[in-house]
């Protein structure tokens, strides 16, 4: 992996890492937010058993789908605006 092209692929994989990171913290903090919102009436006001159960599934169950969603999203995104914008030209002034 010596010249260019070399530095090149490590630089990509260096993004991709980062990206990944992104994907990960942030899904991780939105699908928090969102249990928190849902959930959170649960833990703070005396509700009873079946409300209480209903509300920490519900909101387990939209913090999981926001987790995926987010995170797919955003490796998605990352994906496609890797791409060159004219396919087979190495120079942005050819």
């Amino acid at each position: 992996m010596t010249g260019y092209g070399g530095r090149r692929d490590q630089a990509r994989r260096d993004a991709m890492t980062v990206e990944i990171g992104y994907a990960l913290c942030s899904a991780a903090f939105a699908a928090a937010l969102l249990f928190a919102a849902v959930a959170g009436p649960a833990f703070v006001f005396d509700l009873s058993g079946g409300v209480r159960s209903a509300l920490v599934g519900t909101g387990a169950t939209l913090a999981a789908a926001l987790f995926t969603a987010r995170v797919i999203g955003v490796l998605v995104r990352f994906r496609k605006d890797s791409q060159p914008s004219q396919p087979g030209r190495t120079n942005p002034d050819s």
